[in-house]
């Protein structure tokens, strides 16, 4: 991502809202993260932020159990 950006990511396995909850707090952790959206029944991730790394974003998702897909 670059300056002021916004993504959306498709996260496998996802199943409640504590999944929901666990992806947006480790997200939000990412540096450069301002903003975290999760659509649990499609399974969408909207990030935004400025100059956050995508694989950053994975990582995080990843560290909370889950799995980006491509």
């Amino acid at each position: 991502m670059h300056a002021e950006d916004e993504r959306v990511l498709t996260v496998a396995g996802m199943t409640c809202g504590h999944c929901a909850t666990a992806v947006a707090e480790e997200v939000g952790r990412v540096d450069g993260v301002i903003g975290v959206d999760v659509d649990l029944e499609s399974g969408r991730l909207t990030v935004r932020g400025e100059r956050v790394e995508d694989d950053a974003v994975a990582a995080a998702v990843a560290e909370a159990g889950y799995e980006v897909l491509a």
